[in-house]
């Protein structure tokens, strides 16, 4: 279970947060700025919740010490209406957000659970296998011994130290965040910050103002002054991923900060200079989009000064099995279900399958499998259809949402919100499809999102679409 440091000298305000989060979070209290410092240094929290008002220090301050301990624990300030500057102030400091009073209590739930997932991803390791190494490791880890993995360990270990720009290209769901985290965690910036983007779920209007943040009265529903990521992030790291499906406007923008370091929040003129090394990743053919005129070509040779690129799971030979077997590990921990013995039929159809999602698939469909399975025997009847010839993959219609309600309950879940939300998502996302026939852009505007929302969706839920649709979608656009 996740902990929270609640600094606040109210007691309504505790009283609440107790209330509210019993069960989700293991919640600790602090009522001053000594009790906090005292409380941080004893156990680091997952996240903080920091009221701007404390009796022996101000917010900005607590703020300031508890970052020259541990910069990476993001940090959630609660202000009034009068408050708001010294908020923001820290905000430019590199707190992660700030609330204003009275607190809505799903804007709260939606912000502590953003933190906490951005400081796990901040201070969980992504590991890289020694090479010749035997052992497989647990937690987040590139794993893979083909040559073509051991020359992207070698990349990040070349440019990790350097304080260059990087690309990382690759098919979907090869694991491009996790080379960007190893390359921030062996970087000289690893105690600063480090905040990922994904260009393509956040619309084209808003995602302007995330990465460069914009004065209040910038437009339509801007009631406060919003801090940027590139302003938050000050000598830290920004991964933007799908960075492919930026609009010409904001890549003009980015091609900014990277030569000189400095942009404009949205509707203001201050010119502001930020310190941020940049990690890029996309699945799109930036060469193609660049001679057609959708990606311009000056920010691709500024993004392209070194390049990662993974290879896709159906060329990896073994891998596919060193990592299903780490998965297996994984889920059955999570899921509390015995570690399963493997069917010979399970890891060849494992292997002859070419895996278009990549280890995302793979994920979803272990994860699935073990879901399924009864005995301590996985069978090839628990497997989901791995047919490439099939339009849609899912269990739509199949899914026991009790059995599967209890049995995160039973294994102690502390994210049985998120879980089940991912569930509903995927099988409202797959039903609508199915729907289409597969034509995405068909399926967007029924659910009232964007195609590029849609298609980060699928991507993340592992729902695959067939080649002969997506050819038919791309014509029907």
């Amino acid at each position: 279970m996740p902990e929270l440091l609640v600094i606040d000298d109210e007691p309504a305000i505790r009283h609440a947060f107790k209330k509210a989060f019993a069960g989700a979070f293991a919640v600790r209290f602090a009522g001053t700025a000594a009790e906090a410092v005292a409380e941080f240094h004893q156990q680091r929290p997952d996240a903080v919740v920091l009221d701007v008002h404390l009796p022996d220090a101000s917010g900005l301050d607590t703020f300031r010490r508890l970052k020259s301990i541990d910069a990476r624990i993001p940090v959630v300030l609660i202000t009034g209406h009068g408050t708001t500057d010294l908020a923001i102030q820290a905000i430019k400091e590199g707190a992660f957000e700030y609330l204003l009073k009275p607190l809505e209590l799903p804007e709260l739930r939606a912000t502590l659970d953003r933190a906490v997932r951005s400081g796990m991803v901040m201070r969980t390791p992504a590991r890289m296998p020694e090479i010749g190494e035997m052992e497989v490791p647990t937690g987040d880890v590139l794993l893979g011994r083909c040559p073509a993995m051991q020359e992207v360990y070698k990349q990040i270990g070349r440019v990790a130290g350097q304080d260059v720009t990087v690309l990382i290209r690759g098919e979907s769901g090869t694991g491009k965040e996790l080379v960007a985290r190893a390359l921030y965690q062996h970087s000289r910036r690893a105690v600063k910050p480090f905040l990922a983007i994904n260009c393509a779920a956040i619309p084209e209007p808003l995602l302007e103002s995330e990465l460069f943040g914009h004065e209040k009265g910038a437009f339509t529903g801007a009631e406060r002054k919003r801090i940027g990521k590139f302003e938050q992030c000050h000598g830290g790291t920004l991964f933007l991923d799908e960075i492919g499906e930026m609009t010409p406007l904001t890549q003009a923008k980015i091609l900014r900060v990277i030569q000189e370091q400095r942009f404009e929040r949205v509707g203001g003129g201050e010119t502001i200079t930020t310190d941020v090394r940049l990690i890029a990743a996309t699945n799109a053919d930036l060469e193609a989009m660049t001679a057609d005129g959708r990606f311009r070509k000056d920010l691709f040779f500024r993004l392209n000064v070194f390049t990662i690129t993974l290879p896709p799971l159906r060329e990896r030979g073994e891998d596919v099995v060193t990592l299903a077997e780490h998965y297996l590990r994984r889920f059955a921990a999570e899921l509390n279900k015995p570690l399963a013995d493997v069917a010979p039929e399970v890891w060849a159809a494992v292997q002859a399958y070419q895996w278009p999602g990549n280890a995302r698939e793979l994920q979803s469909v272990l994860k699935q499998s073990l879901l399924q399975m009864s005995g301590s025997v996985l069978l090839p009847d628990f497997l989901p259809p791995l047919d490439s010839e099939e339009i849609l993959q899912a269990t739509s219609g199949t899914f026991d949402w009790d059995t599967f309600v209890g049995d995160r309950i039973t294994a102690g879940t502390a994210d049985l919100y998120a879980e089940t939300v991912e569930w509903m998502e995927r099988e409202l996302l797959v039903r609508v499809l199915k729907h289409t026939g597969g034509n995405q852009l068909q399926a967007a505007k029924i659910l009232g999102i964007t195609r590029g929302s849609l298609r980060t969706k699928i991507r993340t839920l592992g729902i695959r679409i067939g080649q002969a649709v997506w050819s038919d979608d791309d014509q029907a656009e």
